[in-house]
């Protein structure tokens, strides 16, 4: 396996490019041009830092992860920090796209420090990158050319705030076209949703709840092959519940037909559904029911 090649700052990931020096520390914007490398492939990336890229027209393939993605179409692929990228074969720019980087320390002590972490985009695998359209490669595009006008004027003491909402209002774009990825691709997700089913239905009729314990939606979603974080997402916009809702769901209807159809107890029960501490298992039932195990099953 090739080694790892670990990114440190803005100014190591302009080198590795061959681009000229950034103009600030935290925070890089630049136009795909020319005389970028772009020879970086079998060399495995690690950056401490956010990136962006609107790959437009780009050919050749990227290695995120686990996953293969070829840029057939423009496409916007975002990646957070100590996340492995390999580039599997050399891509051929058409310079119509740009690429962003920024550094964690820039957000810190920031409006972005706390609500970054909700844009769950960041942990996507790269086969579920984001594509957008060219009205909205232009919006996206517009903002992208405000921060890059604010990095190279001279810094004030509105510079960082504005920066900053820039940068949220890239995020927002994007999680409103993520929205409208999912939603105009009904069918595809209604199979994966299908799919997602059928495999909790055979892992709850199985014996891996007591083996394994309750699936994580990590698991479920490497089952699916994707991420975690696009799964949930996928169905909170399909169905209004998340992937952790619908496995709660699912143990509680399990759970709810153990105690009608049996004298088994509370405590044989939950370590049945997987749970290793029966008090985690009665306050998760009493969450979405309302009343106790033991109450339940007297109403009853």
């Amino acid at each position: 396996m090739n080694k790892i090649v670990n990114i440190k700052s803005i100014t190591e990931a302009h080198r590795l490019l061959g681009i000229e020096k950034p103009v600030h520390p935290l925070i890089s914007v630049f136009k795909h041009t020319p005389d970028m490398n772009t020879d970086i492939t079998g060399v495995r990336l690690n950056f401490d830092m956010y990136f962006i890229s609107l790959k437009v027209g780009i050919k050749g393939a990227v290695t995120y992860g686990k996953n293969r993605y070829d840029f057939d179409e423009g496409s916007l692929v975002f990646t957070a920090p100590n996340q492995i990228i390999e580039v599997t074969e050399k891509p051929q720019l058409d310079f119509s796209g740009w690429s962003i980087f920024f550094h964690p320390d820039l957000l810190r002590q920031s409006s972005l420090t706390t609500p970054i972490s909700k844009y769950s985009f960041f942990n996507y695998s790269v086969n579920e990158a984001l594509h957008v359209s060219d009205k909205e490669k232009k919006s996206l595009t517009e903002v992208i050319d405000k921060i890059k006008s604010e990095i190279n004027q001279n810094i004030d003491k509105h510079s960082q705030d504005l920066i900053i909402h820039n940068l949220e209002s890239i995020l927002k774009y994007s999680s409103r076209y993520y929205d409208r990825q999912f939603l105009t691709r009904t069918n595809y997700n209604q199979d994966f949703i299908v799919r997602f089913e059928t495999y909790l239905n055979e892992y709850f009729t199985s014996n891996q709840l007591i083996e394994k314990g309750i699936p994580s939606v990590t698991q479920c979603g490497k089952a699916l092959n994707m991420s975690g974080h696009y799964l949930s997402d996928m169905l909170k916009v399909e169905t209004g519940k998340t992937a952790k809702e619908y496995i709660h769901l699912l143990l509680i209807d399990k759970a709810k037909t153990k105690l009608l159809n049996s004298d088994i107890s509370i405590k044989a029960l939950a370590y049945d559904l997987g749970f290793n501490y029966p008090q985690n298992f009665s306050k998760l039932f009493k969450n979405k029911t309302g009343v106790s195990p033991k109450d339940y099953r007297g109403l009853n």
